[in-house]
């Protein structure tokens, strides 16, 4: 390979965002396999996974069973993805989080990378600022199961001013269940009891080929 093509110097020359997605892992990757070196890696382990959103949604143990990967090389994947998104935390928590675009934007990418539902609480001050985000429950693929008190205990506990409910449909398919429309109605009207906004409750969804809906916002579709 010239030497202007290596990712470490390509990377030095022209900048991180010259490099592809393969030569991004292959830095990280460090070396390959016998006959294959560290792109032609990086570039297997973006096709095995379809995608670096799918890469990111595997466990570590998923990630050891790729030849070539052990548990140190595992666990570097998993600190990148995770520290991609806690950067994506902090640059949101700086601006107002008042509409599902932003929230998207704060937590979309995280949500999808799980293969397992999620419910979290946006804790926010009284100019719609981050506080905290503090997951309430997690259930398996396609249940998550929550009561209104723990929401707010939340919100009580750090004193919060308004606060959002989002969580993920690994399905892909952000349309609310009949149990998401219960939980919201029941919620919304806690909240208004102890005077805490709940301001929204958006669902997490995959666009794909048939469908290009990346979430449901109750409030959004005036059903709160």
């Amino acid at each position: 390979m010239p030497e202007e093509e290596k990712p470490r110097e390509k990377l030095l020359q022209r900048g991180a965002s010259a490099l592809t997605d393969a030569e991004l892992l292959a830095l990280f990757c460090g070396t390959g396999l016998p006959g294959v070196n560290a792109i032609d890696m990086g570039r297997m382990l973006v096709k095995q996974s379809g995608s670096l959103q799918a890469l990111s949604r595997r466990s570590l143990n998923d990630l050891m069973q790729i030849k070539g990967i052990g548990p140190a090389k595992a666990c570097q994947l998993a600190a990148i993805f995770e520290f991609g998104k806690r950067l994506a935390i902090e640059r949101r928590s700086q601006s107002p989080l008042d509409s599902p675009e932003a929230v998207y934007d704060l937590l979309g990418p995280t949500l999808q990378s799980l293969n397992h539902e999620s419910l979290q609480v946006l804790l926010l001050n009284t100019k719609y600022h981050l506080i905290q985000v503090q997951e309430i429950s997690k259930g398996g693929l396609n249940e998550c199961i929550a009561h209104p008190r723990e929401i707010l205990r939340a919100a009580i506990t750090h004193s919060a001013y308004a606060f959002i409910l989002v969580h993920n449909h690994p399905s892909g398919d952000p349309s609310p269940s009949r149990a998401d429309r219960k939980l919201t109605s029941q919620l919304k009207l806690a909240s208004e009891h102890v005077s805490i906004e709940m301001l929204d409750h958006i669902i997490i969804g995959t666009p794909s080929a048939q469908s290009d809906q990346a979430y449901f916002s109750f409030r959004e579709m005036g059903l709160l």
